[in-house]
């Protein structure tokens, strides 16, 4: 643990410049750019995602290729500060969203790689806690932004690209000077094998869906949720924030003893009941009035830790050390990719529902939540399966779902031997 905590820290400033943007997204987009449609506002925060998305993966390739992270981690950081600082001037919204892009592809490179170091540095059976603190520490830095956020750009919204850009230079500085790279003992896969690893691993296709959903029910938040405080419930900059921080701390503080716990308690079980419970937060977060608001928000905080800590558990446990970058990276693809159609989703819903003359709340808040019931069910029979071939602690996950020929020679070569009770094919 003494070799994580540097990393989990970096990744809670990380995330305080990018989060501190959402309870200032309608100053950041209808106050700078009057007259911006609901699909431009929304878009603020899917050009971030959007770059964030090419970058989930390809930054855990080259990593994996070259056999070191800090060698990316650090030009990434100094992009990101700069392209930060760069947001401040007053170009046209479409430059705005370019540059957004732009951070996107910086910060991801910078998260995914250093939450690829931790599990790294992580002893074997221990990665529960290097990624529950790591887990901690990005929830946490969320959480902390949000409140920042609405007290510093109150008066000038503008106020938090300086902050954030001048933030990420200092940090990229310490990480240049502090960070090391753990040893990799093994040689990276060619890319076309890369590419193959999730059809080999298709037990990793279950937190990848998962995380999904999950972070697209993150990206309604960040944005139709903040839009809806801001136009619908009338509430200021600095309540936004606060509301927001309700849900992220207990969300941030909760997230490392989740993931000790899946030291303990099954990880699938515990990813698939929180997601049904924040389903129902979800849906009833749209019920809730300006006085309710604050403690629904935090009890969702408390449920969503229960099913994020777990994923990255899953993940860290399913892949090969050599392929975790890897794994990790398509990991981070599939919340990036859930996290950009957040908005779009949010943005269409509430387009459709006013085409059909119907109120679009709390309409739109059952259905982001109905999708987290609706994965838990589409998907419980894998579940079911990665259940029992996992039991506790995870054992033979790798194994759990069916393997494609080429995984199964390999494990037959290496001599490992297939569990009478798996449920993947045997040859």
């Amino acid at each position: 643990m003494k070799t994580t905590w540097p990393i989990a820290l970096g990744i809670y400033l990380l995330m305080l410049p990018v989060t501190a943007m959402v309870p200032l997204l309608y100053a950041l987009t209808e106050g700078r750019y009057p007259g911006l449609s609901d699909l431009g506002r929304h878009l603020f925060m899917s050009a971030h995602m959007a770059g964030a998305l090419l970058f989930a993966v390809l930054a855990g390739v080259l990593s994996d290729r070259l056999g070191q992270r800090k060698r990316l981690i650090v030009p990434a950081l100094l992009v990101n500060g700069f392209v930060l600082l760069m947001m401040t001037g007053p170009w046209p919204y479409g430059v705005q969203l370019l540059l957004r892009f732009i951070e996107g592809c910086a910060h991801m490179t910078v998260l995914s790689l250093a939450m690829t170091l931790a599990a790294d540095r992580a002893a074997p059976g221990r990665e529960g806690g290097a990624m529950g603190l790591v887990g901690a520490a990005l929830s946490l830095g969320v959480a902390s932004g949000a409140v920042l956020g609405g007290r510093l750009g109150a008066q000038t919204p503008e106020a938090v690209f300086l902050w954030g850009g001048g933030l990420m230079l200092v940090v990229a500085l310490a990480a240049a000077l502090t960070l090391r790279d753990a040893p990799v003992t093994r040689a990276p896969e060619r890319l076309r094998e890369v590419l193959r690893l999730t059809l080999r691993r298709r037990a990793l296709l279950v937190p990848y869906v998962f995380t999904f959903v999950d972070r697209l029910t993150v990206g309604f938040i960040i944005s139709t949720v903040s839009l809806y405080f801001a136009t619908v419930m009338g509430l200021e900059p600095v309540r936004i924030g606060l509301v927001m921080a309700a849900f992220l701390l207990p969300f941030a503080v909760l997230t490392y003893p989740a993931g000790l716990l899946c030291q303990r308690w099954d990880p699938v079980v515990m990813m698939a009941g929180g997601s049904l419970l924040y389903g129902f937060f979800l849906a009833g977060l749209g019920f809730a009035g300006a006085k309710a608001v604050l403690p629904v928000m935090a009890l969702g905080g408390v449920v969503a830790a229960l099913m994020f800590a777990p994923s990255l558990v899953l993940v860290a446990r399913l892949a090969d050390p050599a392929q975790r970058a890897t794994a990790m990276g398509g990991f981070h693809l599939a919340g990036s990719l859930g996290f950009m159609l957040g908005p779009l989703l949010g943005v269409a819903a509430i387009t459709a529902m006013r085409a059909l003359e119907w109120p679009p709340y709390p309409g739109v808040f059952v259905l982001v939540g109905g999708l987290e019931a609706l994965v838990v069910v589409a998907f419980l029979p894998w579940l079911l399966r990665l259940h029992r071939a996992t039991g506790h602690p995870i054992g033979g996950a790798r194994e759990a779902l069916p393997a494609d020929a080429v995984g199964a020679r390999r494990a037959r070569g290496s001599g490992v031997t297939h569990d009478p009770h798996a449920t993947g094919p045997k040859e």
